[in-house]
């Protein structure tokens, strides 16, 4: 936990967020200046800052968040037309928040990326 970290403050409930989910390892809520008509983040409870910092003992949480996501878009319906799942890594990548995360993204038809 990293008390300067918005997304640390999300989870230990200092701050709200519309949270569509809840477990022991994660958590996921709905973005706050949404790119489509839905998006979530995924989060890992643990404060990990972004894709380089991930060990070999995170596998099974990693594995963790992209099933939720999957099942999330399953539950808000863009399972079928498809989705976007998004990792940024660093501020090129364009990761506002330092705190690993995944954007789930749909709800209707996204542009081609590059």
């Amino acid at each position: 936990m990293n008390k300067d970290c918005v997304f640390c403050r999300i989870v230990s409930g200092e701050l709200p967020s519309d949270t569509i989910y809840r477990d022991s390892e994660v958590i996921a809520f709905r973005d706050i200046h949404p790119q489509a008509p839905t998006h979530v983040l995924i989060i890992p409870r643990e404060h990990i800052l972004a894709p380089a910092d991930i060990g070999a003992e995170h596998q099974s949480l990693m594995g963790r968040l992209v099933y939720v996501a999957c099942e999330l878009a399953k539950s808000e319906g863009i399972s079928e037309s498809g989705y976007r799942l998004i990792v940024c890594s660093g501020s090129d990548g364009g990761q506002e928040v330092p705190h690993l995360h995944f954007h789930l993204i749909g709800g209707h038809r996204l542009g081609k990326l590059v």
